[in-house]
Protein backbone atom coordinates (compact mmCIF):
# COMPACT_ATOMS: atom_id res chain seq x y z
CA UNK A 1 0.00 0.00 0.00
CA UNK A 2 3.05 2.36 1.08
CA UNK A 3 4.62 1.55 -2.33
CA UNK A 4 0.86 2.57 -4.02
CA UNK A 5 0.45 5.90 -2.25
CA UNK A 6 4.09 7.36 -3.10
CA UNK A 7 3.20 6.03 -7.06
CA UNK A 8 0.11 8.09 -7.15
CA UNK A 9 1.85 10.93 -4.72
CA UNK A 10 5.41 10.75 -7.69
CA UNK A 11 2.49 11.23 -10.37
CA UNK A 12 0.57 13.68 -8.72
CA UNK A 13 3.61 16.06 -7.75
CA UNK A 14 4.72 15.69 -11.44
CA UNK A 15 1.21 16.57 -12.71
CA UNK A 16 1.68 19.84 -10.77
CA UNK A 17 4.81 20.73 -12.10
CA UNK A 18 2.95 21.22 -14.84
CA UNK A 19 0.31 22.37 -13.74
CA UNK A 20 0.98 26.17 -13.84
CA UNK A 21 2.26 26.16 -18.12
CA UNK A 22 -0.64 24.54 -18.70
CA UNK A 23 -3.07 27.06 -16.94
CA UNK A 24 -0.90 29.77 -18.73
CA UNK A 25 -1.26 28.75 -22.08
CA UNK A 26 -5.20 28.15 -21.41
CA UNK A 27 -5.30 31.56 -20.75
CA UNK A 28 -3.02 33.03 -24.04
CA UNK A 29 -5.40 30.92 -26.17
CA UNK A 30 -8.43 32.26 -24.83
CA UNK A 31 -8.31 35.38 -23.25
CA UNK A 32 -7.26 38.83 -25.29
CA UNK A 33 -5.73 39.97 -21.87
CA UNK A 34 -4.07 36.95 -20.10
CA UNK A 35 -3.36 37.68 -16.66
CA UNK A 36 -5.25 40.71 -16.02
CA UNK A 37 -6.02 41.30 -12.42
CA UNK A 38 -9.38 41.37 -11.18
CA UNK A 39 -8.97 45.16 -10.62
CA UNK A 40 -12.41 46.87 -12.02
CA UNK A 41 -15.42 44.89 -11.41
CA UNK A 42 -18.02 45.01 -14.13
CA UNK A 43 -21.32 44.14 -12.48
CA UNK A 44 -24.59 43.42 -13.59
CA UNK A 45 -27.83 46.10 -13.95
CA UNK A 46 -29.44 46.42 -10.11
CA UNK A 47 -32.81 47.99 -10.06
CA UNK A 48 -31.90 49.81 -7.78
CA UNK A 49 -29.67 51.52 -10.66
CA UNK A 50 -31.11 55.22 -12.24
CA UNK A 51 -32.31 54.47 -15.22
CA UNK A 52 -32.73 50.72 -14.81
CA UNK A 53 -34.92 48.94 -17.11
CA UNK A 54 -36.05 45.54 -16.24
CA UNK A 55 -38.05 43.91 -19.36
CA UNK A 56 -38.21 40.54 -17.42
CA UNK A 57 -38.61 40.11 -13.82
CA UNK A 58 -35.37 40.08 -12.50
CA UNK A 59 -36.05 36.80 -10.28
CA UNK A 60 -37.72 34.79 -13.31
CA UNK A 61 -34.33 35.64 -15.33
CA UNK A 62 -32.06 34.59 -12.61
CA UNK A 63 -34.04 31.44 -12.66
CA UNK A 64 -33.75 30.92 -16.64
CA UNK A 65 -30.25 31.43 -15.98
CA UNK A 66 -30.08 28.55 -13.44
CA UNK A 67 -31.74 26.24 -15.83
CA UNK A 68 -30.30 26.91 -18.89
CA UNK A 69 -26.96 27.84 -20.91
CA UNK A 70 -28.19 31.37 -22.60
CA UNK A 71 -24.71 31.02 -24.98
CA UNK A 72 -27.25 27.70 -26.68
CA UNK A 73 -30.28 30.51 -27.34
CA UNK A 74 -27.60 33.17 -29.13
CA UNK A 75 -28.00 35.49 -26.17
CA UNK A 76 -25.70 36.37 -23.52
CA UNK A 77 -26.06 37.22 -20.15
CA UNK A 78 -24.17 40.15 -18.17
CA UNK A 79 -21.56 42.93 -19.32
CA UNK A 80 -18.39 40.87 -17.61
CA UNK A 81 -15.55 40.33 -20.44
CA UNK A 82 -13.24 37.71 -18.23
CA UNK A 83 -13.78 34.27 -19.93
CA UNK A 84 -13.70 30.92 -18.07
CA UNK A 85 -10.05 30.30 -17.96
CA UNK A 86 -8.98 33.28 -17.26
CA UNK A 87 -11.40 33.37 -14.29
CA UNK A 88 -10.28 29.87 -13.07
CA UNK A 89 -6.56 30.59 -13.34
CA UNK A 90 -7.01 34.26 -10.98
CA UNK A 91 -9.16 32.36 -8.74
CA UNK A 92 -6.86 29.09 -8.15
CA UNK A 93 -4.45 32.21 -7.69
CA UNK A 94 -6.98 33.80 -5.13
CA UNK A 95 -7.49 29.87 -3.41
CA UNK A 96 -3.90 28.53 -3.41
CA UNK A 97 -1.58 30.75 -0.97
CA UNK A 98 1.16 30.34 2.10
CA UNK A 99 -2.27 29.05 4.45
CA UNK A 100 -1.68 25.79 2.95
CA UNK A 101 2.31 25.24 4.01
CA UNK A 102 0.38 25.11 7.37
CA UNK A 103 -2.13 21.83 6.50
CA UNK A 104 0.97 18.80 7.43
CA UNK A 105 0.74 20.15 10.94
CA UNK A 106 -3.28 19.86 10.64
CA UNK A 107 -2.20 16.01 9.70
CA UNK A 108 -0.10 15.85 12.93
CA UNK A 109 -2.50 16.94 15.19
CA UNK A 110 -4.11 13.65 14.97
CA UNK A 111 -2.14 11.54 13.88
CA UNK A 112 1.78 10.11 13.37
CA UNK A 113 1.73 7.57 11.46
CA UNK A 114 1.72 7.35 7.55
CA UNK A 115 -1.44 6.32 7.17
CA UNK A 116 -2.94 9.73 8.66
CA UNK A 117 -2.59 10.86 5.47
CA UNK A 118 -5.48 8.81 3.83
CA UNK A 119 -8.23 10.41 5.79
CA UNK A 120 -6.40 13.92 5.45
CA UNK A 121 -6.90 14.28 1.62
CA UNK A 122 -10.14 12.83 1.99
CA UNK A 123 -11.28 15.70 4.02
CA UNK A 124 -9.26 18.22 1.79
CA UNK A 125 -11.33 16.88 -0.85
CA UNK A 126 -14.77 16.96 1.05
CA UNK A 127 -14.05 20.51 2.82
CA UNK A 128 -12.99 21.63 -0.66
CA UNK A 129 -16.19 20.64 -2.06
CA UNK A 130 -18.07 22.24 0.77
CA UNK A 131 -16.15 25.36 -0.06
CA UNK A 132 -16.88 25.23 -3.50
CA UNK A 133 -21.12 24.57 -2.71
CA UNK A 134 -20.74 27.71 -0.59
CA UNK A 135 -19.15 29.86 -3.41
CA UNK A 136 -21.39 28.92 -5.75
CA UNK A 137 -24.29 29.74 -3.39
CA UNK A 138 -23.20 32.88 -3.33
CA UNK A 139 -22.75 33.71 -7.32
CA UNK A 140 -26.18 31.89 -7.22
CA UNK A 141 -27.42 34.52 -5.12
CA UNK A 142 -26.15 37.55 -6.67
CA UNK A 143 -27.68 36.28 -10.18
CA UNK A 144 -31.12 35.78 -8.14
CA UNK A 145 -31.01 39.85 -6.43
CA UNK A 146 -29.20 41.51 -9.03
CA UNK A 147 -25.79 42.07 -6.47
CA UNK A 148 -22.44 42.90 -7.13
CA UNK A 149 -20.53 42.21 -3.52
CA UNK A 150 -21.14 40.12 -0.35
CA UNK A 151 -22.72 43.09 1.52
CA UNK A 152 -25.01 43.90 -1.11
CA UNK A 153 -26.04 40.10 -1.44
CA UNK A 154 -26.82 39.89 2.10
CA UNK A 155 -28.57 43.26 1.94
CA UNK A 156 -31.03 42.00 -1.03
CA UNK A 157 -31.55 38.34 0.01
CA UNK A 158 -31.57 38.83 4.15
CA UNK A 159 -31.89 42.41 5.17
CA UNK A 160 -30.12 45.89 4.99
CA UNK A 161 -30.06 46.27 8.96
CA UNK A 162 -27.84 43.23 9.36
CA UNK A 163 -25.24 43.91 6.61
CA UNK A 164 -22.93 44.34 8.81
CA UNK A 165 -21.91 41.46 9.74
CA UNK A 166 -20.97 39.97 6.65
CA UNK A 167 -18.43 42.97 6.20
CA UNK A 168 -17.33 42.86 9.79
CA UNK A 169 -16.72 39.25 9.43
CA UNK A 170 -14.09 39.88 5.89
CA UNK A 171 -12.32 42.85 7.40
CA UNK A 172 -11.57 40.62 10.76
CA UNK A 173 -11.02 37.32 8.55
CA UNK A 174 -8.93 39.77 5.79
CA UNK A 175 -7.06 40.81 9.33
CA UNK A 176 -6.10 37.55 10.52
CA UNK A 177 -4.99 36.82 6.93
CA UNK A 178 -2.44 39.67 7.17
CA UNK A 179 -1.15 38.25 10.69
CA UNK A 180 -0.28 35.08 9.21
CA UNK A 181 1.57 36.76 6.41
CA UNK A 182 3.60 39.05 8.79
CA UNK A 183 4.09 35.40 10.94
CA UNK A 184 5.51 33.66 7.85
CA UNK A 185 7.68 36.87 6.79
CA UNK A 186 9.25 36.70 10.29
CA UNK A 187 9.96 33.28 10.27
CA UNK A 188 10.78 32.91 6.44
CA UNK A 189 13.50 35.81 6.62
CA UNK A 190 15.05 34.55 9.77
CA UNK A 191 15.49 31.05 7.91
CA UNK A 192 16.87 32.99 4.66
CA UNK A 193 19.46 35.06 7.07
CA UNK A 194 20.57 32.13 8.41
CA UNK A 195 20.95 30.54 5.34
CA UNK A 196 24.05 32.97 4.62
CA UNK A 197 25.17 32.99 7.94
CA UNK A 198 23.92 35.53 9.24
CA UNK A 199 22.38 35.44 12.77
CA UNK A 200 19.13 37.49 13.20
CA UNK A 201 16.37 37.21 15.91
CA UNK A 202 12.68 36.31 14.88
CA UNK A 203 11.54 39.78 16.33
CA UNK A 204 13.97 42.07 15.26
CA UNK A 205 13.72 40.50 11.54
CA UNK A 206 9.89 41.15 12.12
CA UNK A 207 10.38 44.82 12.95
CA UNK A 208 12.97 45.14 9.78
CA UNK A 209 10.72 43.79 7.68
CA UNK A 210 7.53 45.33 8.46
CA UNK A 211 9.32 48.77 8.75
CA UNK A 212 12.00 48.89 5.24
CA UNK A 213 9.21 46.89 3.22
CA UNK A 214 6.00 46.34 4.39
CA UNK A 215 5.12 49.63 5.38
CA UNK A 216 6.12 51.71 2.49
CA UNK A 217 4.21 49.50 0.38
CA UNK A 218 0.67 49.65 2.78
CA UNK A 219 1.50 53.77 2.23
CA UNK A 220 1.16 53.39 -1.61
CA UNK A 221 -1.96 55.01 -2.86
CA UNK A 222 -1.93 53.46 -5.98
CA UNK A 223 -1.98 49.56 -5.46
CA UNK A 224 -2.27 48.61 -9.51
CA UNK A 225 1.12 48.38 -9.94
CA UNK A 226 1.46 45.29 -7.43
CA UNK A 227 -1.00 43.35 -9.00
CA UNK A 228 1.00 41.62 -11.74
CA UNK A 229 3.27 40.53 -8.93
CA UNK A 230 0.68 37.79 -7.28
CA UNK A 231 1.28 36.04 -10.17
CA UNK A 232 3.89 35.37 -7.94
CA UNK A 233 1.99 33.59 -5.44
CA UNK A 234 0.73 30.48 -7.58
CA UNK A 235 4.36 30.34 -9.05
CA UNK A 236 5.58 30.02 -5.74
CA UNK A 237 3.62 27.38 -4.27
CA UNK A 238 3.95 24.63 -7.45
CA UNK A 239 7.74 25.69 -7.12
CA UNK A 240 7.45 24.79 -3.84
CA UNK A 241 5.27 21.29 -4.38
CA UNK A 242 7.95 20.60 -6.46
CA UNK A 243 10.54 21.35 -4.07
CA UNK A 244 9.03 18.92 -1.39
CA UNK A 245 8.51 16.03 -4.00
CA UNK A 246 12.46 16.20 -4.70
CA UNK A 247 13.47 16.00 -0.75
CA UNK A 248 10.49 13.73 -0.14
CA UNK A 249 11.29 11.08 -3.22
CA UNK A 250 15.11 11.63 -2.69
CA UNK A 251 15.22 10.63 0.64
CA UNK A 252 17.41 13.84 2.04
CA UNK A 253 15.53 14.38 5.58
CA UNK A 254 14.98 10.18 6.39
CA UNK A 255 17.57 7.70 7.84
CA UNK A 256 21.09 8.95 6.79
CA UNK A 257 19.88 11.76 4.65
CA UNK A 258 22.16 14.28 4.17
CA UNK A 259 20.65 17.39 5.02
CA UNK A 260 18.74 15.33 8.68
CA UNK A 261 22.11 17.36 10.57
CA UNK A 262 21.34 20.46 10.27
CA UNK A 263 17.79 20.28 11.12
CA UNK A 264 17.21 20.95 15.25
CA UNK A 265 16.10 17.79 16.92
CA UNK A 266 12.17 19.30 17.70
CA UNK A 267 11.50 19.29 14.26
CA UNK A 268 13.47 16.31 12.52
CA UNK A 269 11.36 13.44 11.21
CA UNK A 270 9.63 11.19 13.90
CA UNK A 271 6.55 8.76 13.35
CA UNK A 272 4.37 6.62 15.47
CA UNK A 273 1.35 4.24 15.44
CA UNK A 274 -1.14 6.68 15.24
CA UNK A 275 -2.35 6.45 11.77
CA UNK A 276 -5.79 6.64 10.04
CA UNK A 277 -7.94 6.00 12.68
CA UNK A 278 -6.41 8.87 14.04
CA UNK A 279 -9.10 10.84 12.60
CA UNK A 280 -11.92 9.93 14.95
CA UNK A 281 -9.96 11.85 17.46
CA UNK A 282 -11.25 15.40 17.77
CA UNK A 283 -8.08 16.84 17.33
CA UNK A 284 -9.09 16.32 13.74
CA UNK A 285 -11.03 19.23 13.56
CA UNK A 286 -7.81 21.33 13.80
CA UNK A 287 -6.79 20.31 10.10
CA UNK A 288 -10.60 20.77 9.47
CA UNK A 289 -10.57 24.39 10.27
CA UNK A 290 -7.67 25.25 9.26
CA UNK A 291 -8.74 24.17 5.42
CA UNK A 292 -11.33 26.87 5.73
CA UNK A 293 -9.25 29.29 6.23
CA UNK A 294 -6.81 27.48 3.28
CA UNK A 295 -10.19 27.72 1.31
CA UNK A 296 -11.20 31.14 1.80
CA UNK A 297 -12.11 33.42 -1.22
CA UNK A 298 -16.11 33.56 -0.64
CA UNK A 299 -15.59 37.22 -0.70
CA UNK A 300 -14.69 37.87 -3.82
CA UNK A 301 -17.24 35.13 -5.59
CA UNK A 302 -19.41 38.05 -6.82
CA UNK A 303 -16.60 39.89 -8.27
CA UNK A 304 -15.91 36.45 -10.53
CA UNK A 305 -19.27 35.95 -10.77
CA UNK A 306 -20.66 39.48 -12.64
CA UNK A 307 -17.01 39.66 -14.52
CA UNK A 308 -17.40 36.19 -16.05
CA UNK A 309 -18.64 36.97 -19.77
CA UNK A 310 -22.29 35.34 -20.49
CA UNK A 311 -22.64 34.73 -16.93
CA UNK A 312 -25.17 32.39 -16.64
CA UNK A 313 -25.25 29.69 -13.52
CA UNK A 314 -23.62 26.68 -15.56
CA UNK A 315 -20.54 28.91 -17.00
CA UNK A 316 -20.22 29.86 -13.63
CA UNK A 317 -20.71 26.67 -11.86
CA UNK A 318 -17.36 25.22 -14.45
CA UNK A 319 -15.13 27.88 -12.88
CA UNK A 320 -15.58 27.00 -9.52
CA UNK A 321 -15.67 23.36 -9.99
CA UNK A 322 -12.38 23.05 -12.06
CA UNK A 323 -10.70 26.03 -9.60
CA UNK A 324 -11.65 24.04 -6.36
CA UNK A 325 -10.79 21.00 -8.02
CA UNK A 326 -7.33 21.85 -8.86
CA UNK A 327 -7.03 23.44 -5.60
CA UNK A 328 -7.93 20.39 -3.65
CA UNK A 329 -5.05 18.25 -5.73
CA UNK A 330 -2.46 21.02 -4.87
CA UNK A 331 -3.53 21.36 -1.03
CA UNK A 332 -3.31 17.13 -1.12
CA UNK A 333 0.12 17.09 -2.49
CA UNK A 334 1.84 19.44 -0.58
CA UNK A 335 0.11 18.18 2.55
CA UNK A 336 1.08 14.37 1.85
CA UNK A 337 4.14 15.68 1.41
CA UNK A 338 5.06 18.10 4.49
CA UNK A 339 3.97 15.24 6.73
CA UNK A 340 5.31 12.30 4.67
CA UNK A 341 8.52 13.76 5.36
CA UNK A 342 8.32 14.98 8.93
CA UNK A 343 6.07 13.25 10.40
CA UNK A 344 4.29 14.58 14.06
CA UNK A 345 7.10 17.03 14.02
CA UNK A 346 5.46 18.99 11.31
CA UNK A 347 6.14 23.03 12.25
CA UNK A 348 3.07 25.57 11.40
CA UNK A 349 5.18 26.38 8.67
CA UNK A 350 6.38 23.49 6.59
CA UNK A 351 9.09 25.26 5.50
CA UNK A 352 10.55 25.95 9.04
CA UNK A 353 11.53 22.25 8.88
CA UNK A 354 13.64 22.29 6.49
CA UNK A 355 17.38 23.06 6.64
CA UNK A 356 18.39 26.79 6.21
CA UNK A 357 21.45 24.72 4.15
CA UNK A 358 19.03 23.55 1.99
CA UNK A 359 19.28 25.27 -1.25
CA UNK A 360 16.22 24.20 -2.90
CA UNK A 361 14.21 24.64 0.17
CA UNK A 362 15.91 28.54 0.56
CA UNK A 363 14.62 29.19 -2.94
CA UNK A 364 11.33 28.11 -2.37
CA UNK A 365 11.81 30.30 0.98
CA UNK A 366 12.33 33.30 -1.29
CA UNK A 367 9.03 32.65 -3.80
CA UNK A 368 7.10 32.58 -0.61
CA UNK A 369 8.58 35.42 0.63
CA UNK A 370 8.34 37.54 -2.74
CA UNK A 371 5.01 36.28 -3.21
CA UNK A 372 3.32 37.45 0.29
CA UNK A 373 5.37 40.76 -0.06
CA UNK A 374 3.51 41.91 -2.91
CA UNK A 375 0.21 40.32 -1.70
CA UNK A 376 0.48 41.65 1.75
CA UNK A 377 -0.18 45.47 0.79
CA UNK A 378 -2.99 44.47 -1.02
CA UNK A 379 -4.96 42.71 1.61
CA UNK A 380 -4.03 45.09 3.92
CA UNK A 381 -6.18 47.38 1.63
CA UNK A 382 -8.93 45.62 2.29
CA UNK A 383 -8.38 45.41 6.19
CA UNK A 384 -7.84 49.32 6.43
CA UNK A 385 -11.09 49.74 3.88
CA UNK A 386 -13.40 47.67 5.91
CA UNK A 387 -12.81 49.34 9.29
CA UNK A 388 -13.40 52.75 7.83
CA UNK A 389 -16.95 51.56 5.98
CA UNK A 390 -17.44 50.20 9.48
CA UNK A 391 -17.01 53.15 11.17
CA UNK A 392 -19.22 55.46 8.31
CA UNK A 393 -16.16 56.97 7.10
CA UNK A 394 -16.71 58.57 3.85
CA UNK A 395 -14.94 58.79 0.79
CA UNK A 396 -14.56 62.53 1.17
CA UNK A 397 -13.03 62.45 4.70
CA UNK A 398 -10.30 59.85 4.01
CA UNK A 399 -7.39 62.00 3.80
CA UNK A 400 -3.67 60.83 3.03
CA UNK A 401 -2.77 61.88 6.73
CA UNK A 402 -5.84 59.72 7.97
CA UNK A 403 -5.06 56.99 5.97
CA UNK A 404 -1.06 57.54 7.13
CA UNK A 405 -1.77 57.19 10.64
CA UNK A 406 -4.47 54.38 10.19
CA UNK A 407 -1.99 52.01 8.39
CA UNK A 408 0.41 52.34 10.94
CA UNK A 409 -1.71 51.98 13.71
CA UNK A 410 -3.16 48.67 11.85
CA UNK A 411 0.67 47.26 11.37
CA UNK A 412 1.61 48.16 14.91
CA UNK A 413 -1.32 45.67 16.29
CA UNK A 414 -0.24 43.07 13.77
CA UNK A 415 2.97 43.40 14.52
CA UNK A 416 2.61 43.21 17.68
CA UNK A 417 0.44 40.23 17.86
CA UNK A 418 2.90 38.59 15.15
CA UNK A 419 5.47 38.79 17.75
CA UNK A 420 3.50 37.45 20.72
CA UNK A 421 2.04 34.02 18.61
CA UNK A 422 4.34 31.78 17.12
CA UNK A 423 1.84 29.30 15.93
CA UNK A 424 0.50 29.92 12.36
CA UNK A 425 -1.18 26.64 12.34
CA UNK A 426 -3.35 28.07 15.77
CA UNK A 427 -3.95 31.33 14.09
CA UNK A 428 -5.48 29.68 11.02
CA UNK A 429 -7.21 26.66 12.72
CA UNK A 430 -8.88 29.49 14.62
CA UNK A 431 -9.22 31.73 12.05
CA UNK A 432 -11.10 29.58 10.33
CA UNK A 433 -13.12 27.94 13.11
CA UNK A 434 -14.87 31.20 13.76
CA UNK A 435 -15.19 33.77 10.87
CA UNK A 436 -14.03 31.11 8.05
CA UNK A 437 -16.78 28.71 8.77
CA UNK A 438 -19.43 31.19 8.66
CA UNK A 439 -18.41 33.33 5.39
CA UNK A 440 -17.75 29.87 3.70
CA UNK A 441 -20.92 27.57 5.38
CA UNK A 442 -23.41 29.98 7.65
CA UNK A 443 -23.83 33.31 5.32
CA UNK A 444 -24.20 31.89 1.64
CA UNK A 445 -26.86 29.53 3.25
CA UNK A 446 -28.81 32.20 5.08
CA UNK A 447 -28.33 34.78 1.93
CA UNK A 448 -29.74 31.71 -0.42
CA UNK A 449 -32.82 30.84 1.95
CA UNK A 450 -33.73 34.31 2.07
CA UNK A 451 -33.36 34.72 -1.78
CA UNK A 452 -35.51 31.68 -2.31
CA UNK A 453 -38.23 33.06 0.11
CA UNK A 454 -38.19 36.55 -1.94
CA UNK A 455 -38.42 34.60 -4.81
CA UNK A 456 -42.21 33.47 -3.49
CA UNK A 457 -44.40 31.35 -6.20
CA UNK A 458 -41.63 31.97 -8.67
CA UNK A 459 -39.29 30.01 -6.65
CA UNK A 460 -38.92 25.83 -8.07
CA UNK A 461 -39.68 23.31 -5.64
CA UNK A 462 -36.48 21.95 -6.20
CA UNK A 463 -34.75 25.47 -4.33
CA UNK A 464 -36.85 25.16 -2.43
CA UNK A 465 -35.35 21.74 -1.11
CA UNK A 466 -31.97 22.75 -1.78
CA UNK A 467 -32.48 25.52 0.70
CA UNK A 468 -32.51 22.65 3.37
CA UNK A 469 -29.55 21.19 1.96
CA UNK A 470 -27.80 24.50 1.94
CA UNK A 471 -29.07 25.30 5.77
CA UNK A 472 -27.82 21.69 6.83
CA UNK A 473 -24.81 22.92 5.59
CA UNK A 474 -24.57 26.17 7.66
CA UNK A 475 -25.67 23.70 10.88
CA UNK A 476 -22.32 21.53 9.91
CA UNK A 477 -20.21 24.87 9.74
CA UNK A 478 -21.48 25.83 12.97
CA UNK A 479 -21.10 22.73 14.58
CA UNK A 480 -17.06 22.56 13.21
CA UNK A 481 -16.74 26.09 14.30
CA UNK A 482 -17.78 25.46 18.14
CA UNK A 483 -15.60 22.22 18.55
CA UNK A 484 -12.70 23.62 16.25
CA UNK A 485 -12.52 26.33 18.45
CA UNK A 486 -12.25 24.81 21.40
CA UNK A 487 -9.69 22.37 19.88
CA UNK A 488 -7.92 25.28 18.73
CA UNK A 489 -7.32 27.07 22.28
CA UNK A 490 -6.44 23.93 23.77
CA UNK A 491 -3.63 22.99 21.16
CA UNK A 492 -2.68 26.58 22.12
CA UNK A 493 -2.41 26.23 25.77
CA UNK A 494 -1.30 22.78 25.74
Amino acid sequence: HTHTFKMVLSTASKALLWLLPALCLQVQAFSPKPFQPLLKTKVLPSPLQPGFIQKKPLYAASIAADDSDSSSQGTELGTGTATIPNEIFNLVKGIVGAGVLSLPAGIAAFGNAPGAVIPAVSLIAIIGLLSAYGFSLIGRVCSYVGASSYREAWQKSVGEKTSWIPAASCTFKTSIAILAYSMILADTFKSLFSSVGVAVSRSNTLYGVTGLVILPLCLLKNLSSLAPFSLLGIIGMVFTAGSMAVRYFGGAYSGAGKFLPDVATALQPSFGAVGAAGVLNPNSLILICMLSTAYMAHFNAPKFYNELKNNTIGRFNTVVSTSFGISIAIFGVIASLGFLTFGETCSGLILNNYSSKDVLMSLSRVAVAISIVFSYPLAFVGVRDGLLDLMNVEAKDRTNSKLNKLTVGILSVVTFFALKVKDLSFVLSFGGATLGNALIYVYPALMFRGAVRKMGDKASNALKREVNVAMASAGLGVTMGVIGTKMALKSLFA
